[in-house]
């Protein structure tokens, strides 16, 4: 059986019937290889002009990688996160900004999923219009994180959002924003609302401003809220302001895995476009790197799934699980970082072109410290748990 051609892409069973088993590990990964395949060959211009990844979008919708999350039951793939964290090692081997540009939805999809086994009414509709209707799922965390300067103001009937949100990734092609405004003076006694806007509702609009190292392909726009009426049910839930808890709690735990896979792929791309180079007379020094690049791919790879076996697929959204996930996200990040320098060093001059896959590669990965948490931020927040008092 072909990716293309599994069953958990059909959405048209009737209610009640048998539902096949979720996709194989080997699926999973044959289907981002797929996708990588049809992305790759425009890489050089999408980041060359800072244009969005179309094509390989065109191919994730043919052959259902944005459904690799939804339950069969509701016409997906039924991928375990786990099997995500595979698919986007793979995607991300052929193209970065693709691989990066998927998890945000991806990353979504598995929040959705986790608030539908937590009760949550509406994650089901959403898991749907995902599966069978295409929905592409964006989020603003990455702007303003714990402290967003994105007012609401309570109206009739729910509030009035009004701000920008900046990184907003695979924004020309999203449905739904998960997003996040301030209730009341920004401050300690300040609430935080989440929620999910249409990319459609009238006061959301789109300003292109993403034009930056790496990462290009993203398309990882503005997007400003000019009054946009959001109605009081469709607001996910509250926290404080500046507190790490509840929704971004949530998408935290869910983000740092999948977005940590996609900059090792990228690694991983930069060490297969070295062994394409070698011309059979390795210089003194290079069969070290060579190995040295290897063993920090399988090391920072061990460390992410065996994060996310430890976590499990039914995961606790709680700061032991966002220490576990976060760490082993600053490892992948920052080998992902010392691999592609040694990809360089080893591929010499040819690399310092901007044709070079190795060029785009260096940019690329410097993305990834930027996420939050932080790679010292991390080490903050574990060290801060080792050194608490033991209770009990």
């Amino acid at each position: 059986m072909t990716v293309t051609d599994h069953p958990a892409l059909d959405t048209t069973s009737a209610p009640g019937t048998p539902r096949i088993p979720p996709i194989s590990d080997a699926d999973v990964v044959a289907l981002a290889a797929e996708v990588g395949r049809a992305a790759a060959p425009f890489d050089a211009g999408h980041d060359r002009d800072a244009t969005f990844v179309t094509e390989a979008y065109a191919a994730m919708a043919e052959h259902g990688y944005l459904r690799l999350a939804v339950p069969t039951e509701l016409g997906g793939l039924g991928a375990t996160l786990r099997q995500v964290v595979l698919a986007e090692l793979e995607l991300g081997r052929h193209s970065g900004a693709s691989a990066l540009a998927a998890a945000m939805h991806l990353y979504l999809t598995l929040v959705q999923r986790w608030r539908l086994r937590n009760g949550a009414g509406d994650a089901e509709a959403a898991l749907r219009r995902v599966a069978q209707e295409g929905l592409v799922l964006a989020t603003s965390g990455g702007s303003d994180w714990v402290c967003p300067t994105t007012t609401a103001t309570e109206v009739e009937g729910g509030y009035r959002f009004d701000g920008r949100k900046g990184f907003c990734s695979q924004a020309p092609v999203a449905g739904v924003l998960s997003t996040s405004a301030v209730l009341g003076e920004p401050g300690p006694d300040a609430v935080v609302l989440h929620a999910g806007v249409p990319m459609t509702a009238p006061g959301v609009r789109l300003e292109q401003t993403w034009d930056t190292l790496g990462m290009r392909g993203t398309a990882s726009h503005d997007v400003v809220f000019d009054g946009v009426f959001v109605p009081a049910e469709k607001i996910m839930g509250k926290r404080p302001y500046g507190v790490l808890a509840g929704p971004l709690l949530a998408a935290a735990v869910h983000f740092a895995p999948v977005a940590a896979a996609a900059y090792l792929g990228v690694a991983r791309g930069a060490h297969d476009e070295v062994l394409r180079l070698r011309t059979g007379s390795d210089a003194p020094g290079t069969v070290r790197r060579v190995g040295e690049m290897a063993g920090r791919l399988r090391v920072a790879r061990w460390a992410l799934l065996a994060a996310v076996d430890e976590v499990g697929d039914h995961l606790a959204v709680d700061e032991a699980t966002l220490a576990t996930v976060m760490t082993a996200k600053r490892h992948a990040v920052l080998e992902a970082r010392a691999v592609v320098d040694t990809a360089l060093e080893v591929a010499g001059g040819r690399a310092f072109y901007r044709t070079s896959p190795l060029e785009r590669a260096y940019r690329d990965v410097r993305g990834g410290p930027f996420h939050p948490l932080t790679p010292e931020d991390t080490l903050t927040l574990v060290g801060r748990r080792e050194l608490a008092p033991v209770s009990g």
